[in-house]
């Protein structure tokens, strides 16, 4: 039965250590409710949540839970569909009639009764909303952000500076952002992806066509998708467009025309075409809410970027390490690109872990042309993430369809120990599942 959310004095999150539900854990935390959670294995995030006094069980045992959570009345129960339908407390949960809902279904409960910018796109959605949280605070608006990633700015992907704004992420994945209901909405990009829910591109394309309907007031789409709204793009006629884009000391100096005016002479430390259209398309989401164009103008300039996207972990004359969360060919293509136009004549090093089976055999041409372009390409084995493997998908399999010759198959506990044989000038880490938790054992090897 669901309950009032004021109502609600326990929350338990199975699946706590995901990026999006930890956000969720966070904001209620912040509204005193009592917290806790689930999660497959411990993490750097998972270790944050414990350290805020968010207690955590990495076992699926009800006697890992702690009482008051076992009570129907009161407490909601949260979970991702990333957890399998076998999960015992889950299920307990279920038996038992709680309020269970899913992440998504609790972020639009949350959202709907607040004014709601919502990003939404295969890609760019993590940054744009976080550019967006940080132009919104930094200028005054009473704002609470959900973010998928983790602000370098603020150190954390929930942002709380008053309850009249929500910024939110609109995960395409199952459908989630059909719940939520948002009054300016942005769509960044409409690749195919996610085909082991939607089964084909067409049924993702629906979906988004479904979900830009939804904005009650102003929709922006990048310049040549296929829907109808305020257009965004780089040099070219998008009614928000960056002009006379130029790069000075590693970042990005433009003007950005607008419907009824031109701002000249903003600043963007981010590195990478990409990013310069994120940017964009949260300054154009900021002015349509009502943000002061200076205020925005001097937040841009102080964005330090997300973690995991493009990501500096070592910055120095003699090597360069970045690390990137893409995890699909066009992102992985727009980092190619960055890093090439940011460190020109460069040997490039790039690291991948390809994410789900599925993913990996609906674009493995795609893929295998994205990596090409790296002068020596060190590829792990697949991350299942919630799948079970797929007969002859294996990372090897995806290997042979590079044409590089300098490639290989590695293993994680080899890994460092390849790096510093290849002997990079720029050394990239891709990828969405655990390699992230490599990077740090990663930059201590090469520092010594």
């Amino acid at each position: 039965m669901k309950q009032n959310l004021e109502d609600i004095q326990n929350v338990f999150f199975i699946g706590i250590g995901g990026i999006g539900m930890s956000a969720l854990a966070r904001y209620f935390k912040f509204l005193g409710k009592n917290v806790a959670g689930y999660d497959k294995t411990p993490s750097k995030l998972t270790d944050s949540l414990v350290a805020e006094g968010i207690p955590i069980c990495f076992v699926d045992d009800l006697t890992r839970i702690e009482d008051q959570f076992l009570g129907i009345k009161n407490t909601l129960v949260v979970f991702t569909p990333a957890i399998p339908k076998e999960h015992s407390q889950l299920n307990y949960f279920i038996t038992k009639g709680f309020d269970i809902r899913k992440r998504a279904e609790l972020l639009g409960d949350i959202t709907n009764s607040i004014y709601t910018l919502a990003v939404a796109g295969t890609h760019g959605k993590t940054t744009t909303t976080t550019i967006l949280a940080h132009l919104l605070k930094e200028s005054g608006a009473p704002v609470t952000a959900f973010l998928g990633g983790i602000s370098e700015n603020y150190g954390t992907n929930l942002i709380l500076q008053g309850n009249e704004v929500a910024v939110v992420e609109a995960d395409e994945f199952d459908r989630s952002f059909l719940r939520l209901s948002p009054n300016i909405v942005a769509i960044t990009s409409m690749d195919a992806d996610h085909l082991d829910i939607y089964g084909e591109a067409e049924e993702l394309t629906k979906s988004f066509e479904e979900f830009s309907a939804k904005a009650s007031d102003h929709l922006l789409v990048k310049n040549g998708l296929p829907l109808k709204g305020i257009t965004f793009g780089v040099e070219d006629d998008a009614q928000y467009c960056a002009i006379n884009v130029r790069i000075e000391n590693g970042s990005y100096i433009f003007d950005l025309r607008t419907p009824s005016k031109t701002i000249k002479d903003l600043h963007l430390n981010l590195p990478g075409k990409h990013n310069l259209l994120n940017a964009i398309t949260a300054f154009a989401m900021a002015l349509l809410y009502g943000s002061p164009t200076e205020s925005l103008a001097k937040a841009l300039s102080t964005f330090t970027g997300v973690e995991r996207r493009f990501s500096y972990i070592i910055k120095t004359d003699d090597l360069v390490f970045i690390d990137d969360y893409a995890h699909h060919p066009t992102e992985i293509q727009y980092l190619y690109e960055a890093i090439r136009e940011m460190h020109p004549g460069k040997r490039i090093v790039a690291v991948f872990q390809p994410h789900l089976y599925s993913r990996t055999r609906d674009f493995g041409q795609e893929f295998a042309k994205s990596l090409e372009g790296f002068d020596k390409i060190l590829l792990l084995d697949i991350y299942p993430a919630r799948e079970l493997p797929i007969p002859d998908i294996t990372s090897s399999w995806l290997l042979h369809k590079i044409d590089n010759e300098h490639k290989e198959l590695v293993a994680k506990n080899e890994l460092i120990k390849k790096i510093k044989q290849s002997a990079p000038e720029v050394l990239v880490t891709i990828g969405a599942g655990d390699i992230g938790a490599e990077v740090s054992r990663i930059k201590e090897a090469l520092v010594l």
